[in-house]
């Protein structure tokens, strides 16, 4: 007896993907399941959620990396290039979800928030407001307001990143200046946005640690 051809992850996301830009995430999983040709239970077999299912199907993770390397930095390293390399990483995953977000958002479709009750910026700001206050409680930074600090960063971030989507004449210029070379602290050579730079070092200002 011919062997039933297996549909893969991919084929499953590529028909969640084609009814969540028709339909929004209120589409039927039902539906997603006839589009790629298996029952619905399959799909929940494979993806815990259709949380999960519509995340993975529009290609934009439920929790972006940055925020699981933030916990492990506190206290460590050089404040001032922990901050940049942060700032780096939100903006790519800014333009890794803003363009779907839109799209998605332009069709008047609804989607769920992408830090789940809250929306992700306002997480986005609560995970480095208490990195934040890690660090001023260590004395690497000037005792000053977290939440604001955060509030600047992330918003000044996803604000730049929503311009250069909105309009192909904006572009973020960047330097082949490594992080490490530019800190002088030997990190390994990564190209930094200019913007990212001038953000942080004019932020660092205020806040870096009162010298003795």
């Amino acid at each position: 007896m011919a062997r039933i051809p297996r549909i893969t992850n991919q084929q499953i996301l590529e028909a969640a993907r084609q009814i969540f830009l028709q339909q929004g995430f209120g589409a039927s999983t039902l539906e997603i399941a006839q589009q790629a040709g298996i029952s619905e239970a399959s799909i929940f077999k494979r993806f815990s959620t259709k949380e999960e299912l519509f995340f993975a199907a529009m290609g934009i993770p439920e929790k972006p990396q940055w925020v699981n390397e933030l916990e492990s930095l506190c206290g460590k390293g050089n404040l001032k290039e922990n901050l940049i390399k942060v700032c780096f990483e939100i903006m790519e995953f800014y333009r890794q979800v803003l363009p779907q977000i839109i799209m998605v958002r332009s069709r008047g479709n609804a989607m769920p928030e992408l830090g789940g009750k809250e929306a992700r910026p306002m997480v986005d700001v609560k995970v480095l407001t208490a990195f934040l206050e890690c660090e001023i409680n260590q004395d690497r930074l000037r005792p000053c307001d977290p939440q604001t600090v955060a509030h600047i960063l992330v918003g000044s971030v996803i604000n730049y990143v929503f311009l250069e989507q909105m309009s192909s004449q904006v572009s973020i210029p960047t330097t082949e200046l490594a992080i490490g070379t530019y800190l002088n602290s030997g990190v390994p050579a990564t190209e930094v946005s200019v913007f990212i730079l001038s953000l942080v070092d004019i932020l660092w200002q205020g806040i870096a640690p009162r010298q003795d």
